[in-house]
C-alpha cells in the first residue's frame, strides 16, 4: 500500500475521533447554556422570585371582567375537536363581557357546521368565514377575525379591553380569563403556560411534549421573564391588551397586526409588542386545589405529525425569525434569541452524536477482530466526554422533577426514556427545516402545514367519566 493512505479501518477511527470531538464541543456548548439557566431559576427560587401564586378558593368562581374580552380562534378542517372548544369555553367562561370569535373558511362548512351546533345558539359566539379559501395561515384566519372584531366595535360602539388566542383544540382553564384580565391591569401581553395532555395510546410520541413544555413552561419562561427579556407567545393561553393589537396593524401597515407571511405569528407577535416597549409577563399560579392554572391540550401522536408539527417551530423560530426579526442589543435578549435559534445545530449535533454510537461500535469490532486500530484519547477528550456524561445526568434529573410535578412520578421515569424520541424527532425536524427554508430562498413559497387534531382533552374526561 503507498505511505500515506490510511487502512479503511484507520478511517474509521479517524472519523470516530472527529465525530466524537464535534459532538463532545457543542454538547458541552449546550451544556453550558442550560447550567446557566438552572442557576438563574434557582437563585429565582431561593429569592423568592419565581414562586408560583396560589389563587385564594374565591378565584375558581367566575368574577365580573374588567372590560370586554374578546377570544380570537382560528380553525381550518376542526370539525372534529371545534365543538368541544366552543362548548367548554362557553361553560367555564360565563362571563357576559366574553365574546367567542371563531373563523373558518368558505370552503370548509363542517367545521362551520360544528361550531354552530356546539354554540348552543349563545350569543356570545360570533362565527367569522373567511372571504377566500382554505388553508391560509392561522395568521390571515386571525386577521380575518381581527377586521371582524373592529367591525363589531363599530356597530356597538363598545370598544373590546383584550383579546385572548387560542387554538381550536384547547381545553381552557375556568380560572384562565380572570388570571389574565387582572394581569392586564399592569402590562399588556400575559402568557400562560401550556400543559399537554399524556395519551395512553401514544406514550412516546404525543406524551414526549409533557416534559418539554413541563420544563419549557416551568424553568426557562420563568427565567425569560425574570431577565425582561421579550415573551414569545405560545399562540393559546396568551391575552394582549386591544390597543396593541392596532398599534401593531399600523405598525404593519397591511391587513392586520399578525404576520400572516410568518410561520410562527405567535412568537413573532410576543417580541414585537416587547421591541414596541410593551410590557409582557409569564404568569404561573395555582387554583386552591393545587391544579397549575393552564391550557391543556393534546398534541400529535405519530412521528410524521410531530414532526410536521416541530418543522413548523424550527423554521419558523430559528431560521424565519433571524430574517424577519435580526437581533437585540441587549445581552439577555442575545441569549434568549440564540437559545431559541439552535433548533437546526441541535439537529445536526444529536444526528452526530447518534452517527458516533454507530461508529463506534463498528471501531471497536474492527479492533476486535483486528481491522482497526484502538482509538486513542488525550487527557482533554476524556475529561470532555466525563462531563458531557454528568451533564446528561443532570439533564435527566431536571427533566424527571419537572414533569413529575405536573404529572406523577410514573410520567416522570417515562419522561427520562423518553428522551431519544424527543431527539430523533428534533433531528427529523431540523433536517426537514432546513430544506424548507434553502427552498424557499431559492424562490418556493413558504409551505404551511397544519396539525391535524382529532382528539380534544374535554372529551377524553367525558368519556372517563361516562365510563
Amino acid at each position: 500500500m503507498p505511505a500515506g493512505l490510511l487502512t479503511p479501518g484507520e478511517w474509521l477511527v479517524l472519523v470516530e475521533h472527529e465525530l466524537l470531538l464535534f459532538a463532545g464541543f457543542f454538547f458541552l456548548i449546550g451544556a453550558l447554556d442550560e447550567f446557566a439557566v438552572d442557576l438563574v431559576w434557582l437563585w429565582l427560587r431561593v429569592t423568592g422570585r419565581a414562586r408560583t401564586v396560589r389563587l385564594p378558593p374565591a378565584a375558581g368562581s367566575p368574577a365580573p371582567l374588567s372590560g370586554s374580552a374578546a377570544v380570537f380562534i382560528a380553525a381550518w378542517r376542526e370539525a372534529g375537536v371545534i365543538g368541544a372548544t366552543v362548548r367548554h369555553t362557553l361553560s367555564v367562561w360565563p362571563q357576559d363581557d366574553l365574546r367567542l370569535y371563531i373563523g373558518t373558511y368558505r370552503n370548509d362548512p363542517l367545521t362551520a357546521e360544528a361550531v354552530i351546533a356546539a354554540a348552543d345558539n349563545d350569543p356570545r359566539l360570533r362565527l367569522v368565514i373567511h372571504d377566500r379559501d382554505g388553508p391560509s395561515t392561522k395568521a390571515d384566519c386571525l386577521n380575518r377575525i381581527f377586521r371582524a372584531l373592529e367591525d363589531d366595535e363599530v356597530r356597538g360602539g363598545v370598544p373590546t379591553r383584550m383579546v385572548v388566542i387560542h387554538d381550536a383544540e384547547d381545553m381552557v382553564d375556568p380560572a384562565a380569563l380572570g388570571v389574565l384580565d387582572t394581569a392586564l391591569e399592569d402590562v399588556d401581553l400575559a402568557q400562560l403556560p401550556v400543559l399537554p395532555e399524556p395519551l395512553a395510546q401514544s406514550r412516546w410520541i404525543a406524551s414526549h411534549y409533557c416534559e418539554e413544555f413541563a420544563e419549557a413552561h416551568g424553568k426557562a419562561m420563568v427565567v425569560r421573564d425574570a431577565l425582561g427579556t421579550g415573551i414569545p407567545t405560545a399562540g393559546v393561553g396568551c391575552a394582549i391588551r386591544r390597543g396593541i393589537l392596532t398599534e401593531l396593524a399600523d405598525r404593519r401597515g397591511q391587513d392586520g397586526p399578525f404576520a400572516a407571511e410568518c410561520l410562527t405569528e405567535d412568537y413573532e407577535l410576543g417580541l414585537g409588542v416587547t421591541a414596541m416597549g410593551g410590557r409582557s409577563r409569564f404568569l404561573r399560579c395555582r387554583s386552591a386545589d393545587g391544579r397549575l392554572v393552564a391550557t391543556r391540550a393534546c398534541f400529535p401522536a405519530t412521528i410524521g405529525s410531530a414532526v410536521r408539527q416541530k418543522t413548523r417551530w424550527v423554521h419558523g423560530i430559528a431560521l424565519q425569525s433571524w430574517d424577519r426579526l435580526g437581533w437585540s442589543a441587549r445581552p439577555a435578549d442575545i441569549w434568549m434569541r440564540l437559545r431559541d435559534r439552535r433548533g437546526p445545530l441541535t439537529a445536526l449535533v444529536l444526528a452526530s452524536a447518534y452517527l458516533l454510537l454507530i461508529v463506534a461500535a463498528a471501531g471497536w469490532l474492527g479492533h476486535r477482530f483486528g481491522l482497526a486500530p484502538a482509538v486513542q484519547v488525550t487527557t482533554a477528550v476524556t475529561v470532555l466526554v466525563g462531563v458531557n456524561l454528568l451533564s446528561f445526568a443532570w439533564r435527566a434529573v431536571w427533566r424527571f422533577a419537572f414533569t413529575m410535578r405536573e404529572y406523577g412520578w410514573v410520567e416522570g421515569v417515562r419522561a427520562v426514556l423518553r428522551i431519544p424520541v424527543a431527539n430523533v424527532i428534533a433531528i427529523l425536524a431540523g433536517r426537514r427545516a432546513l430544506f424548507d427554508y434553502l427552498a424557499v430562498l431559492r424562490g418556493s413559497a413558504v409551505r404551511w402545514e397544519k396539525t391535524c387534531h382529532i382528539v380534544h382533552p374535554a372529551l377524553r374526561r367525558e368519556a372517563r367519566v361516562g365510563a
